[in-house]
Parts: structure tokens; sequence; C-alpha cells
């Protein structure tokens, strides 16, 4: 009753303004702290796996999206023939290759 409801408006027009940038303030540092640690770098990452997709040529050693490991016996715009043991060949999409393994760094099988 004693309270008069002047005391729930603002100062100012010019300071809702200020006080708006101050409360976007936080979001703005949240979206740029995400673009650089998440955003960013998922992008470089899937960037740099297509292109050794892209690259992938007869005769490479290639792993498959449910963990196959074979050489490439042939190379389409789509697809890839995976050589998987002698005689026996998988037509896989060429996008769903998760990995080349370079043959420097492979390790030989304990068979």
């Amino acid at each position: 009753m004693f309270i008069s409801p002047a005391f729930a408006q603002t100062a100012g027009g010019e300071s809702s303004g200020a006080s708006m940038l101050v409360q976007m303030a936080p979001l703005l540092l949240i979206f740029v702290v995400f673009y650089f640690l998440l955003i960013r770098p998922q992008q470089k990452k899937m960037k740099d796996h297509k292109a050794k997709i892209d690259a992938v040529k007869k005769g490479d050693q290639v792993v498959t999206g449910g963990g196959l490991v074979g050489k490439v016996a042939r190379v389409d715009e789509f697809y890839v023939d995976v050589e998987l043991a002698p005689n026996m060949k998988v037509k896989a999409v060429k996008s769903t290759l998760t990995d080349v393994i370079d043959p420097a760094t492979a390790k030989p099988a304990n068979d």
C-alpha cells in the first residue's frame, strides 16, 4: 500500500539498452567458446576425413564402418570393392569407410 509503483520501473531508457547488452554478453561468449572448442575442430576433422576417403586408390588397406579390414580392389565414384580374403570381395559405399591404414605404420597380423 505504501510502496509506489514507480520503484518497479527502470531508471531510464538509455540504461535498458546497456543492460540488454550485458545480458547478451554471456550468451555470445558461450557461443564463441563452443565454436572454437567444438564446432571448428569437428569441421576440420570432417574435412580431413573426406579428403582421405576421396584419395583412396586401388591397393590401399581400409577399415569399413562395420570394422572390416581389407584391401581396395576397385574404386568407383560412390562405391569401393574391398577384398577381405583371397577371392572374397565386398562392395562398400565409399563414404562409409572410416580409415585408410598407412602400410608403413600397420602392424602385421599374428597368424
